[in-house]
């Protein structure tokens, strides 16, 4: 037995030395039952935050088939992190967005690295020779240690005590409340549906206060400018409290005399509104009608019309005046006064000039006027014009 290993091993020594390669150690000889590259596989490097107990021959694996192996297991240039180089069979195709994953075979079984496809629909390019996969796609899976070590935590003082006294509590905080709780459930089921109902106008809202933040803080400055500014005007307010409080305390008071005055009148302004009544249905009844007659008033004697006819600059107005002396005198003679008196004696009249005709009655009262008591309305222009367009007054 000795002599076949140690022909064996002669043997082997042998072949390295006549193929030129140098021999590395064990981890140059091929595994029985190992993948098979091929005849042109390909280097991955692979990132990990953590290998574990990974070493070199391990196997390398797409879902669940033997692909290739470990070459190496190093540091990365910061040395934080392990990278580990892959021999894949030249006809495995990966895409370049590949994820690695270290995983064990079995409960106590060797670790390998399982290489995988992002997804049909995911999957980008190709995995290229001495491509690199980083952390963001790598990851490991846990080990029977630290789930050991968890379940160990957990037995010896992690909380398997109080178990049991939180069952009993819940027990007793749910035993003949099982309606409440139930009701308790169905309206929080609601609330859920509502909020998801509106989960656009909450989404919306929330784009509001992010973009209300952002003019916030660019308006920053002008902000903090205007707290600083405050703080005078504050200054202000305080030393004019006491004068603030004296013109409300007046404030109080003039209230106090308004509603009291209000109070008093109340009705005689109910009985003035009630006697306003029928004026403002009159005029709720002209309606249109007075308007009209406003802007008819505010034009005389030319209406509006009369500014479409203009053919010019200048307007032509052809007037009749009735001259007649003796219908003038006639409306001088029935006047209350002569409002020519001392200018143009008329006859009739007492003493030739002003006054009162000895053969008519005194002059009437106006009507609506009230008693006209006091001396006489002296004679002016508007007489004048009254008395020769044949007025009375």
């Amino acid at each position: 037995m000795k002599k076949l290993l140690t022909v064996g091993a002669l043997a082997t020594v042998s072949a390295l030395t006549l193929s030129g390669c140098a021999f590395n150690g064990i981890y140059d000889l091929p595994l029985p039952g190992g993948a098979d590259l091929g005849d042109h596989p390909y280097t991955v490097n692979v990132e990990f935050r953590d290998v574990t107990d990974l070493t070199p021959q391990a196997g390398v694996k797409v879902d669940e088939v033997p692909v290739g192996r470990v070459e190496n297991v190093g540091l990365t240039k910061d040395g934080w992190h392990a990278l580990v180089t892959l021999k894949v069979n030249g006809d495995i195709k990966l895409p370049a967005n590949a994820l690695a994953n270290v995983k064990q075979s079995s409960l106590l079984g060797e670790k390998y690295v399982e290489l995988a496809s992002p997804g049909a629909e995911q999957a980008q390019g190709k995995l290229a020779d001495n491509a690199t996969i980083p952390l963001a796609r790598t990851n490991r899976s846990v080990e029977v240690e630290e789930l050991l070590g968890a379940l160990s935590l957990l037995l010896n003082g992690g909380g398997v005590d109080q178990l049991n006294t939180i069952t009993k509590e819940l027990n007793n905080a749910t035993s003949g409340r099982e309606p409440d709780i139930k009701a308790l459930l169905d309206n929080a089921n609601e609330l859920v549906t509502n909020l998801d109902k509106q989960s656009r106008n909450i989404t919306r809202a929330i784009d509001g206060l992010n973009r209300l933040s952002s003019t916030l803080k660019d308006q920053k400055d002008k902000l903090v400018g205007a707290v600083d500014n405050l703080a005078p005007g504050l200054g202000v307010l305080e030393q004019q409290r006491g004068q603030l409080v004296t013109m409300l305390q007046a404030l109080e008071n003039l209230s106090g005399v308004a509603t009291d005055t209000i109070n008093k009148s109340q009705k005689d302004l109910v009985a003035d509104l009630k006697a306003l009544t029928p004026t403002l249905q009159k005029l709720g009844e002209a309606g249109n009608d007075l308007p009209k007659a406003l802007e008819i008033l505010l034009t005389f004697p030319f209406s509006d019309q009369a500014v479409n006819d203009v053919k010019g600059d200048y307007f032509n107005l052809f007037a009749k005046v009735d001259l007649n002396l003796k219908t003038i005198v006639e409306n001088l003679g029935n006047s209350r006064q002569n409002p020519l008196a001392g200018q143009i004696p008329l006859p009739g009249l007492t003493g030739g000039v002003a006054g009162t005709p000895a053969n008519q009655p005194p002059p009437l009262p106006i009507p609506g006027a009230g008693p006209q008591s006091g001396p006489a309305q002296q004679p002016g222009l508007g007489n004048l014009f009254g008395l020769l367009s044949g007025g009375a007054g």
